[in-house]
């Protein structure tokens, strides 16, 4: 208990203090909008390490290198716990929005931190809300901005790895009206760290590796057509291959 403890004190601490930070960035933003948001992204992710420090949580990078410096591109990944999220924003290079669930949005000062770091937050059972959550993400690409989503839709508690729920076709609008490269992105154990456990939090191994990047228009008619699968077997292929890394 110790562990999860120190961790929700440190995201308390961080959400109250991080304010102040947030007053500055408001009026930063108002004259470099871009710098304002790169700013805000290192300063979270130094948080998101130390807190991953507090919670033991050792991390095996692989393929890095397949996240570009300054291009936009579309991450989507398997969805095993909310460390998904903290590891993967801990290593973006760039500036890069998640898509979150809406639930996210009604948490005071959590949800604020989450505007500023460019989440877009997705109401699932409303099609016309999920639609203008996409048309956002499709901007957030014209400008620049990295997107991740998890085309599950959820977080998958089955307790395995391999067992991915079935991909959503719409995830992958964003990358079919913008054309821009699509990079898998496989997570091994992360429901390890705390949802295995709840309420306690344990030191865990995560590996998560990051694919080559794949343009939309690269792909054949057939493979467009099942966008969905297409994906999730690759990164099914990259979860199976690292099991034996855990």
């Amino acid at each position: 208990m110790l562990r999860a403890f120190a961790a929700i004190l440190f995201v308390v601490l961080y959400c109250i203090f991080s304010v102040p930070i947030l007053l500055v960035e408001t009026v930063v933003r108002k004259v470099n909008k871009k710098a304002a948001e790169l700013s805000m992204l290192r300063i979270v992710q130094v948080a998101f390490r130390i807190l991953l420090f507090i919670c033991g949580t050792k991390v095996t990078t692989i393929g890095h290198e397949n996240i570009p410096d300054n291009e936009a591109v579309l991450f989507v990944g398997n969805h095993l716990s909310f460390f998904d999220t903290i590891i993967s924003y801990s290593q973006m290079k760039d500036r890069c929005g998640y898509i979150a669930k809406d639930n996210l949005e009604h948490i005071p000062l959590l949800s604020w931190n989450m505007k500023f770091l460019l989440c877009l937050f997705l109401k699932r059972d409303d099609l016309k809300q999920g639609l203008e959550t996409i048309h956002k993400a499709i901007d957030y690409i014209k400008e620049g901005i990295s997107v991740f989503i998890y085309p599950e839709g959820t977080r998958n508690k089955s307790g395995d790895d391999t067992k991915l729920l079935p991909f959503h076709r719409g995830s992958f609008k964003i990358a079919q009206r913008t054309n821009c490269r699509i990079i898998p992105v496989a997570f091994n154990n992360a429901d390890d760290v705390f949802e295995r456990h709840f309420p306690k939090a344990k030191s865990a191994h995560v590996i998560v590796e990051y694919g080559k990047p794949i343009a939309y228009s690269d792909l054949t008619k057939e493979e467009q057509r099942h966008i969905e699968d297409y994906f999730r077997n690759i990164i099914l292929e990259m979860v199976t291959k690292n099991r034996e890394l855990v």
